[in-house]
């Protein structure tokens, strides 16, 4: 039998590490974001509302979470290329976890990988925003079980 393990947040965001280290400079990052952003999955047109929207982000940013506290899933996009490689990263780390370990991770990736040094004022604001909304649907799941 074939099974695919999801990594533990922890492993995520070393696995992303170790992907970022792998590029020389910072064009060749933002083109890597770029490429990630890319491979999100389908949004339909009918979830980009009010109710969904990410607000804090200079960019037009949409979340959607699903699930229970057991495992929560989040589906989000950007109308931002490069926003919608953060929403990637992002996505990798709290994505399919329970609500108490989305509530418990703290996004150690950012620094590691020079994010917080190379990201504009607006997008450095518009991915906390971001991190505060799936900590803030996390910590409701928490609160509700």
């Amino acid at each position: 039998m074939n099974t695919t393990v999801n990594p533990s947040a922890d492993d995520a965001q070393r696995e992303i590490a170790e992907e970022f280290a792998f590029f020389g400079d910072w064009t060749e990052r933002y083109q890597y974001l770029i490429d990630l952003g890319k491979q999100l999955a389908p949004f339909p047109d009918d979830w980009k509302t009010e109710d969904h929207r990410v607000h804090g982000c200079q960019s037009m940013v949409w979340l959607v979470p699903s699930g229970d506290p057991a495992s929560m899933h989040f589906d989000a996009i950007s109308d931002s290329a490069i926003v919608s490689g953060l929403i990637a990263l992002v996505l990798r780390v709290y994505s399919d976890r329970s609500a108490q370990d989305i509530v418990d991770t703290e996004p150690t990736f950012i620094g590691t990988i020079g994010l917080a040094k190379h990201l504009s004022p607006t997008r450095s604001n518009g991915l906390a925003a971001m991190l505060a909304q799936i900590k803030q649907y996390a910590a409701r799941a928490v609160a509700a079980s």
